[in-house]
């Protein structure tokens, strides 16, 4: 709706002239000094009505329109004007602008939260039915008359119970991933050496490498003790390395390095020589049950949880975790951790 000074100017003209003539007409009835009187008072009421309210009124209200129907269609462009130049009405626009925008900004974010939730739900129970379905048809199998079958009864049991540690997995990084979110677990901060973790985790998951020929190196550039949270640290080495041996290329390499990164931090990266990650994807990898190749990723098994669980730790450290990729190159996963004992960087979840 947009009000017409020209118009609302004539009215009011008209008006004051209408009772400057009757005024006049008490006085002196002469149809001349009736007639110079009302076109004196039509004149300069129209000329003072309408600049007044065409640059101080109107034209301000008919501006809070136009903000109100660019809002309707979630046109937030805004032309910038100098506050001190603005009027009082120009400035409740501003405001009301600004208000708008910020408005619309937490409903978008409260929508993308809806949607990630609804995914998460339903990521949740694909997970979950996965191993409970095939649990209970390896049960069910063995309840139809397979348990008479000594072969057949332990590959049977064997197989649930993958399948239901598989489950216990996911219930434990699920839990682990919700308590980290809700800032519920204390982190134990302590100077350690970090080439020692990574060749325990080496250990750990050389069988793995083993079995694809991937060769598992450290190179320390001069760092000995980190000031961390160990056995969180651990979980990160832990996923990332395992992550460059699962989609790493056959007789290809994983390697971790660790540099002085001044002042007083630690730079560890994980690098491999894999199929590497397309840039659509970077942005989401640290999402929970985010995968790149859904179908290729469950054949390669976990929780699709572990990358989350690495950003939150390493965050709770006040760091980041960064990634850097290119397709049939690799990958290479890095992060900062501090050196120092009592860093005022370091960032207790409690």
């Amino acid at each position: 709706m947009q009000f017409s000074p020209r118009w609302l100017a004539l009215v009011l003209s008209l008006t004051i002239s209408l009772l400057t003539m009757g005024f006049l007409s008490l006085v002196n009835n002469t149809f001349g000094v009736l007639v110079v009187g009302f076109s004196i008072a039509f004149s300069t009421s129209f000329i003072l009505f309408y600049f007044t309210l065409q640059f101080f009124i109107l034209g301000d209200i008919n501006d809070a329109f136009s903000i109100l129907e660019k809002l309707k269609k979630k046109d937030f462009k805004l032309a910038k004007k100098q506050i001190s130049n603005l009027s009082a009405i120009q400035k409740l626009n501003e405001e009301l602008y600004a208000y708008a925008t910020n408005k619309q900004k937490e409903i978008d974010h409260l929508q993308q939260l809806a949607i990630y939730r609804r995914e998460f739900l339903a990521d949740v129970s694909h997970e979950l039915k996965t191993p409970i379905f095939a649990t209970q048809g390896f049960i069910e199998t063995l309840l139809d008359g397979a348990v008479d079958d000594e072969e057949v009864r332990y590959k049977f049991l064997e197989k649930a119970s993958r399948s239901l540690e598989g489950l216990n997995n996911l219930v434990e990084d699920l839990f682990t991933l919700s308590q980290m979110e809700a800032k519920m677990i204390t982190m134990h901060p302590k100077l350690f050496m970090i080439e020692d973790l990574i060749l325990e985790v080496f250990e750990q998951l050389e069988d793995k490498a083993y079995q694809r020929n991937i060769s598992l190196i450290v190179k320390n550039h001069g760092v000995k003790d980190v000031f961390a949270d160990r056995n969180r640290i651990t979980q990160v080495i832990t996923n990332l390395v395992n992550n460059a041996i699962k989609y790493g290329k056959n007789d290809g390499k994983v390697e971790v390095q660790i540099h002085h990164s001044p002042p007083q931090k630690v730079l560890v990266e994980v690098i491999d020589n894999g199929t590497g990650i397309s840039e659509e994807h970077l942005d989401r990898i640290f999402e929970r049950f985010y995968r790149v190749e859904k179908s290729r990723s469950k054949e390669k098994g976990g929780s699709g949880l572990g990358l989350a669980i690495v950003k939150h730790i390493v965050e709770a450290h006040n760091h980041k975790v960064n990634v850097q990729s290119k397709v049939n190159e690799g990958t290479i996963f890095s992060f900062k951790l501090d050196t120092k004992e009592q860093s005022p960087n370091f960032d207790v979840i409690s």
